[in-house]
């Protein structure tokens, strides 16, 4: 992992639902404790579970927004999602800062951040319908549509990007992450 001036890169994590983002990049900050993990603002109830965050009202989000509180945000799922600007001082000293991201955000977050790693997850189609039908959180036609946009490719001119497959065990996917993240050796 590189960082310029002592600050680390940003490492989005991203990856259909149900391929394990959250898991991976818990696990990764257990395991790389050079690593940290960047919170995001979601205008999803805080009951709704799943990854950290944290859960905000629609106008909440419009004010933090107005206020340039985010160094990034944007819709999807019918939700709003903010990356808070607070995210350079987790960089500081770090050997990165692992975020979920939407893939449709990589490009900008590619020129905010500058020092941008994407992690690709993936995961078998048949591991991934396993995983939605277990969480519940999505009808038989939902699961449909987001097993679709799986297949999305990610959008071209990203610098960076490693793809990392969580169909097995996480331990196997944590070391395929890490190793993909070590610095290069001359």
């Amino acid at each position: 992992m590189s960082a310029s001036a002592n600050k680390g890169p940003v490492i989005a994590v991203v990856g259909p639902s149900g391929v394990g983002k959250d898991s991976l990049m818990s696990a990764l900050a257990v395991s790389g404790p050079q690593l940290r993990l960047m919170r995001r603002v979601i205008t999803r109830a805080p009951e709704a579970g799943g990854e950290d965050y944290q859960a905000v009202t629609e106008a909440e989000f419009s004010a933090l927004a107005r206020k340039g509180v985010f160094a990034l945000d944007w819709q999807a799922h019918g939700l709003q999602y903010g990356i808070p600007r607070d995210i350079e001082a987790l960089r500081a000293g770090a050997g990165g800062v692992l975020v979920n991201l939407s893939r449709a955000m990589l490009l900008q977050a590619q020129e905010v951040f500058g020092d941008f790693i994407v992690l690709s997850v993936t995961a078998r189609p048949e591991v991934l319908v396993e995983r939605l039908s277990a969480r519940g959180r999505e009808d038989a036609g939902e699961v449909r549509r987001r097993l679709a946009r799986a297949a999305n490719p990610l959008p071209e001119g990203l610098r960076r990007v490693h793809v990392i497959d969580n169909s097995g065990p996480l331990s196997t996917a944590v070391a395929d992450a890490l190793a993909a993240l070590q610095p290069e050796r001359a």
